[in-house]
């Protein structure tokens, strides 16, 4: 591990000090080098999704598919008190401790060894917060002595990593507008990259890059057409081309939240992020295609730059935010090796970009329908069936029309994983369906702002949730693994063949990364919708997860939401390995 290295050269810098030579400088803790190389690192966790291009994949192969059946708890440690929510982070771990946020803006430290809480954090959050989908958090960043998250209220907060104590706490938009912030930060070259949260208020959705020693902003930039950037404090230019794909001042309350941050690709120096749903729902309030809304956006690190874009949902009349994760990966096409990037999209395709350029090389739909449209032609757009789209409501309540996916997703926000073993991705997707009509709305700052209304329905007998494989290069599903509840969280594939996520019904299973068989399951008492992870310590092999029922599924799943409505409500990191014997 990193820890006992930095002490070491601490150590050697004291030295030096006291026989009056230059002393050497060393971070006191996980430097930008460090974050780069995380997903080679096996020691630790140091990014949101084990490296800045979110494979979610692990070399370790100490459990695998033939052992894994062995696997047992090391140890368990609560959140406690009564704010227990959906618990949505994925755990980072570094120097005998793991990091965990949990609902309601908090962030705890643990012991990685015996699961004693270190300390703990709570945000001071005021009454007037409007999440949409849940108190949730996905996450924190760790840099030096930081440790980084986002909060309900719109806030960027930086603690010590040590203690707890607070470094520096900056807001990013506001609260009363509507906005919110609910995504693991991204730490690229010294700087902490942000989205927001808050599409269904009309906000605007931006990326904000901010330096991370400090929190002072040096770039922003607005997602939405005919907003201007800003770079050190400096106009640097609008976003697109004002009324290019909006009408009038449409573009003004136009969404594209950027709720769930993004990924960075060090061969290309581009960050890739996705952006939320155009506000508001009703789409004939707002014609045109609605750039840069349900889109990926390659941007300049360094300027805030927006390099390429491709927008999977044109003119999005069914909520199908683009948030979903962009991650880079390398594969031989047609005899071609290719810098490619996969995105598994709420609309219900997987869709595979040129990540140099954003050219489209091709779109598979990974879901069981979609009435939306009916695949997506060889320039990369949509081929859309007019009668899916819900009609114009007129003065009162439109006609319903049925649409699957539902605006839950194809995928939502439970980012998927790429096997470096395999070559294959693991979609955790759902199959629903939605009756959704149009209503008459107009914009109010800070009022919910969507124009529709829906009623999920499922579409199956046997499952909602199936966690799938797919191959880039070909678009096949390998094998699928189907589960009663929806699945809503993230996914964990490592070099010893094996899948790891979990299950609404409360558990962590392990699958065979090649033929999709359940190797293992536990009970966790509380529905899992946590990423896990997975880091060596100590010569043995560990995976973490959270545990803790709640997101968007019990709040907005309508009849769905109904059938799995005793699910238990819990907060609790849960740490497994192999018996020793």
């Amino acid at each position: 591990m990193k820890g006992p290295i930095m002490r070491a050269l601490s150590g050697v810098a004291a030295i030096t000090l006291a026989m009056g030579a230059a002393p050497l400088v060393a971070q006191s803790g996980p430097t930008d080098a460090d974050l780069m190389n995380d997903a080679k690192s096996t020691g630790d966790v140091l990014t949101y999704g084990m490296g800045p291009q979110a494979h979610r994949f692990s070399s370790l192969n100490a459990i695998n598919s033939s052992n894994v059946s062995k696997m047992v708890p090391a140890f368990a440690a609560s959140l406690g008190g009564e704010k227990q929510r959906g618990q949505e982070a994925q755990p980072i771990v570094y120097d005998g401790t793991i990091y965990v946020t949990g609902s309601y803006s908090r962030l705890f430290a643990f012991d990685a060894r015996t699961g004693e809480e270190k300390w703990q954090y709570d945000a001071r959050l005021p009454d007037g917060i409007m999440p949409c989908c849940d108190v949730v958090n996905r996450g924190a960043a760790i840099y030096g002595d930081k440790i980084i998250f986002a909060t309900l209220d719109a806030r960027l907060v930086a603690l010590n990593r040590n203690t707890g104590k607070v470094i520096w706490n900056k807001q990013i938009a506001d609260y009363k507008e509507g906005y919110s912030a609910t995504a693991a930060p991204l730490i690229v070259n010294g700087m902490v990259i942000t989205g927001n949260s808050g599409g269904e208020f009309g906000v605007v959705g931006a990326v904000d890059a901010r330096d991370v020693n400090t929190g002072e902003l040096i770039w922003h930039r607005p997602v939405i057409e005919g907003h201007m950037g800003t770079l050190k404090g400096k106009d640097n230019g609008i976003t697109g081309k004002l009324n290019a794909t909006w009408q009038g001042d449409l573009w003004k309350s136009g969404g594209g939240a950027t709720w769930l941050g993004g990924t960075y690709d060090p061969d290309t120096n581009l960050l890739f992020f996705g952006t939320g749903n155009p506000a508001p729902w009703n789409s004939h309030l707002r014609p045109g295609d609605n750039l840069y809304t349900a889109s990926t956006l390659a941007i300049d690190p360094a300027t805030g730059v927006i390099k390429w874009h491709f927008q999977t949902t044109p003119h999005d009349g069914w909520d199908f935010d683009g948030v979903n994760e962009f991650i880079p990966f390398d594969a031989t096409i047609n005899g071609k090796p290719m810098k490619l990037g996969a995105k598994a999209d709420r609309n219900g395709y997987f869709f595979v970009l040129d990540r140099t350029n954003g050219k489209f090389i091709g779109a598979h739909k990974f879901v069981m329908q979609t009435t939306w449209a009916n695949g997506f032609n060889k320039n990369g757009k949509p081929n859309v069936i007019p009668e899916g789209r819900p009609p114009a409501p007129g003065d009162a309540k439109g006609k319903p029309v049925f649409a699957s996916p539902s605006f839950l997703g194809g995928k939502n926000w439970m980012p998927m994983a790429y096997s470096h073993d395999t070559g294959l991705f693991y979609i955790p997707s759902n199959d629903w369906g939605m009756d959704i009509w149009n209503e008459p709305i107009a914009y109010k700052k800070g009022a919910a702002y969507l124009g529709a209304g829906f009623t999920i329905k499922s579409i199956a007998d046997d499952h909602i949730g199936a966690l799938r494989a797919m191959d880039p290069k070909t678009g096949k599903i390998m094998w699928e693994y189907k589960n009663n509840a929806p699945l809503w969280g993230g996914v964990l594939t490592t070099g010893g063949n094996l899948v790891f996520t979990g299950t609404p019904e409360g558990f962590l299973k392990a699958f065979d990364a090649k033929t999709g068989q359940e190797l293992w399951k536990f009970q966790t008492g509380s529905g899992v919708v946590g990423s896990p992870v997975t880091w060596e310590q100590d010569g043995e092999q560990y995976v973490a997860v959270m545990s803790g029922w709640g997101g968007a599924v019990p709040l907005w799943g309508g009849e769905v939401a109904k059938s799995f409505k005793d699910i238990n409500q819990g907060g609790a990191l849960w740490v497994f390995k192999l018996p020793k014997s």
